[in-house]
C-alpha cells in the first residue's frame, strides 16, 4: 500500500502559501500562477488554515465581495483535515470523501512538508489496482500452464 511520503516523493515537495493577511485577490492569482486550486494559510510559520477556489466562489463570488479588500482570514477554512508522510493513501482518500474535501496539507510534527489533492490519490489507487490486475492475470496465466 502507497504512502503520502511516496505521492511526495514524485511530485514534490513544493507548497505554496499565503499569509491569512493577504488579499484574496493576491491568493487567487497564486492559485493561477501556480495551477492550484488550494494554498495553504501559514501565519508564524504555522498551518493556520486553506485557502481553495471552492472558498473563493462561495464567499466572495456569490456573496459579491471584493477580492482586492477581502483577506484571506476571512474566508479561509480554518478547521483543516491534514495526513501525515506515514500515512497510507487509502485512508486520506476516506478522509477526503468523507469530508467532500479536495486537498490536504502534509504535516511533519508541526512543519508543512507537502500538500496532497484528490487527483494524487486517485492516480495512485488506480496504478495499485492495475497492479494488482497484473499479479492476479500472471497468476492465472502461470497456474493454467502447469
Amino acid at each position: 500500500m502507497s504512502t503520502v511520503a511516496e505521492i511526495l516523493k514524485n511530485k514534490g515537495t513544493d507548497v505554496w502559501s499565503v499569509s491569512p493577511e493577504q488579499s484574496v485577490y493576491d491568493a487567487i492569482k497564486m492559485m493561477d500562477d501556480k495551477g492550484a486550486g488550494a494554498l495553504a494559510v501559514v501565519s508564524q510559520g504555522r498551518l493556520a488554515g486553506i485557502i481553495s477556489e471552492r472558498d473563493y466562489a462561495r464567499k466572495v463570488i456569490l456573496k459579491g465581495r471584493s477580492s482586492k479588500e477581502t483577506r484571506v482570514k476571512d474566508i479561509m477554512t480554518s478547521h483543516v483535515y491534514h495526513t501525515i508522510p506515514d500515512d497510507d493513501v487509502s485512508s486520506c482518500m476516506l478522509v477526503m470523501g468523507k469530508h467532500h474535501i479536495r486537498h490536504m496539507p502534509v504535516l511533519d510534527g508541526e512543519s508543512l512538508v507537502g500538500m496532497i489533492s484528490i487527483s494524487d490519490v486517485v492516480k495512485v489507487i488506480i496504478q495499485e489496482q492495475e497492479d494488482r490486475i497484473k499479479q492476479l492475470e500472471h497468476t492465472v496465466t502461470w497456474q493454467e500452464s502447469y
